[in-house]
């Protein structure tokens, strides 16, 4: 491997990596519900700010797998 693809390939840090992606999967499908109570809450009463608190909240669940897997693969070394 040369160094200018920065160790892109790491198939031993994908595979450890599985089990906390599906913990991370779970997440976000609960993220992906609370998003929908959330954005149903803030069209009906757009005036709590609480609301769209929540809705963050859910949308940081929802991109939780691709990031515990970017972050994983990378503490593996080449």
């Amino acid at each position: 491997m040369s160094k200018d693809d920065d160790c892109q390939c790491r198939p031993l840090g994908f595979l450890l990596g599985l089990p906390f992606a599906l913990i991370s999967l779970i997440l976000s499908l609960i993220g992906i519900i609370i998003w929908i109570v959330g954005i149903t809450l803030s069209c009906l009463c757009p005036c709590c700010l609480c609301v769209t608190v929540i809705v963050e909240l859910a949308l940081g669940l929802i991109k939780a797998p691709f990031h515990v897997m970017t972050w994983f693969t990378k503490k593996i070394p080449c």
